[in-house]
């Protein structure tokens, strides 16, 4: 039984892969410019490491220069932040036991946008300022909202809910006086604030990659124990498991994926919130196979998303976060009304 269960795994994991592989294919491939797909992979597997120097095997460098410095890049970075975003939603809605629970609605990226939005209205907008002042204030909402909830039998999913919303409202009433005040940055910050993928880059790649690894090894480390503290957090105590510390390395991973999500790409709503809805009815809610598989259908909504974003009103661009929220909020309507007949 265990040997099929893992082995169905693997096919999931690996038929996902692909459908990411064929996505990102198709978002390099779509542009005004069209270059043909044998010209794609030529540029691609000539410039490994993709080190964008000289003319690759007969490739125009026209090519070469949209290819890789700017289609490839935000197809990349598109699918790390859409993996970044998923997993996230996943671990806080095991931390809270509620599906209502995302980096959205528990005030985190509330708290990495008014750190981003600081860094940008104070001139810190550089590769570094900017994703470590959106995950202060990543991590300092995460923290502020559970303290709130916390009681000493455990967390209150109600106060849970209430007070994420509350310090989202904070933190957003104060994002919008430091709009009222920004002056020139106004602009920026607004165009930032709806989220898009239009500033992708490699060297915004090289930071949110290692973070994503590393957050994302953390808590595949963890798997079993979020798996027993779905149980409750007694019966995860009796097996062994520092319930405080985990929800620390929880906490601090999620606010790290969400931070540098909204740092280099704004605010992109739904994806931490309905991916692992979805991902819950195609593996099942073990965390040692659904953490993976999130990360990957996270990227492959967010890949598809872009796509669209792009070719909609082409050569116009919608930002990604209004596509999102277009297919993420009638989807959420559905499931809050399927789950409210099984009650």
């Amino acid at each position: 039984m265990h040997s099929h269960r893992l082995n169905n795994w693997r096919l999931t994991i690996a038929l996902l892969s692909l459908i990411l592989l064929v996505v990102l294919l198709l978002s390099v491939s779509i542009g005004p410019a069209k270059i043909e797909v044998q010209t794609i992979f030529r540029i691609i597997l000539s410039r490994l490491p993709l080190v964008p120097v000289s003319q690759g095997q007969g490739a125009p460098v026209s090519a070469e220069v949209i290819i890789l410095l700017l289609r490839l890049p935000r197809a990349i970075q598109a699918a790390l932040i859409g993996a970044s975003l998923a997993v996230s939603g996943v671990v806080i809605q095991s931390l809270f036991k509620n599906p209502m629970a995302d980096p959205y609605v528990v005030g985190i990226s509330s708290g990495a946008a008014l750190g981003a939005s600081t860094a940008i209205l104070l001139g810190l907008g550089g590769l570094l300022s900017l994703p470590v002042l959106a995950f202060t204030g990543a991590t300092a909402a995460a923290f502020i909202v559970y303290n709130i909830a916390k009681t000493e039998t455990g967390v209150v999913v109600e106060t849970l809910l209430l007070s994420g919303i509350a310090v989202a409202y904070f933190f957003s009433a104060i994002t919008s006086f430091l709009l009222y005040t920004a002056g020139e940055a106004l602009h920026q910050i607004i165009f930032w604030l709806m989220g898009g993928l239009w500033a992708s880059s490699w060297p915004k790649i090289a930071i949110i990659t290692p973070v994503f690894i590393l957050s994302f090894a953390v808590l595949q480390l963890f798997a079993r124990d979020l798996n027993a503290l779905l149980l409750g957090e007694e019966p995860a105590q009796h097996l062994g498991i520092d319930v405080t510390v985990l929800k620390k390395i929880i906490l601090v991973s999620a606010s790290l994926l969400a931070g540098v999500s909204v740092a280099f790409a704004g605010t992109i709503g739904f994806v931490g919130l309905i991916i692992p809805h979805v991902t819950r009815l195609l593996v099942g809610p073990d965390h040692r196979v659904l953490l993976p598989a999130s990360a990957l259908i996270g990227a492959i909504f967010l890949l598809s998303s872009d796509i669209l974003a792009r070719t909609i009103l082409a050569p116009a661009e919608i930002p990604v976060g209004v596509i999102t929220a277009f297919f993420g909020a009638p989807f959420f309507i559905y499931l809050l009304r399927t789950r409210r007949r099984s009650l």
